[in-house]
């Protein structure tokens, strides 16, 4: 379960507050496929980072289970982060120098992790994602898609309970799109885990089982996705935008 209560969230830009979020409540109950929708500059981004411990919010509480992600200290956020949770970001953040199995590796040789059973790991994801025959390329022999597989792959070293994709598919062409949004639902169905993406696309939407709607820094609405096509998911996205 993941749950904020009350967040908000504000930033210093140009000698100006901000406020990214004010007053988020979100609850997501249960493991499954999810989806954060909203505008450029409606908070999605600041949300995701809270969910990840990569921030923490000025006022409010962010919750996965019963850990309250708003209380940790810096060292107890950075082990969250490296096991509690795996996170996807769009420019896929693979390091040049390594092959895409070394990049699956490194959060676990960084945390000092026995070579022998992280090379197994990293295999077996690799495989599971099918990119096992890249293993040994660096990221620029490699498409965009594959780049984001072997992140996902990296993402889920530790076997986390949630993975958070920040626009995974924003790089990439419509129908490599498409690919990654089935994997993420295949992964939340899969392993039984949940996943929670931020996107602009009603079509990645429809992949998902449940839509939040963000607007100005607060939760408009949500948006269930059963029956629904991209124009459907549009459709009800502008519905919670106009009435706001």
């Amino acid at each position: 379960m993941i749950r904020c209560v009350g967040v908000h969230k504000a930033y210093i830009s140009a000698s100006q507050r901000v406020e990214a979020l004010r007053g988020v409540d979100l609850h997501v109950p249960e493991p499954g496929f999810y989806a954060i929708m909203g505008q450029s500059g409606s908070g999605k981004s600041t949300l995701l980072h809270l969910l990840g411990a990569l921030d923490r919010p000025d006022a409010g509480e962010v919750w996965h289970g019963d850990r309250p992600l708003h209380t940790l200290d810096e060292r107890a956020a950075t082990e969250f982060r490296r096991r509690g949770v795996g996170i996807v970001f769009q420019q896929f953040n693979l390091i040049p120098t390594l092959t895409a199995r070394e990049n699956v590796e490194l959060p676990g040789v960084l945390a000092g992790e026995p070579a022998r059973p992280l090379a197994e790991r990293s295999r077996d994801l690799l495989d599971e994602l099918g990119v096992a025959h890249l293993a040994d390329r660096r990221p620029d022999a490699i498409s965009g898609g594959e780049q984001q597989r072997v992140a996902i792959a990296r993402a889920l070293l530790f076997s986390p309970p949630v993975l958070l994709a920040d626009e995974p598919t924003g790089a990439l062409d419509s129908a490599n799109a498409d690919r990654l949004w089935g994997l993420l639902a295949s992964l939340a169905s899969q392993r039984s885990m949940t996943v929670v993406m931020v996107t602009h696309e009603p079509a990645a939407a429809t992949h998902c089982r449940r839509v939040y709607v963000l607007r100005d820094g607060r939760v408009e609405g949500e948006i269930d996705t059963e029956g629904l096509d991209a124009s459907g998911v549009a459709a009800r996205y502008q519905q919670f935008v106009r009435a706001a």
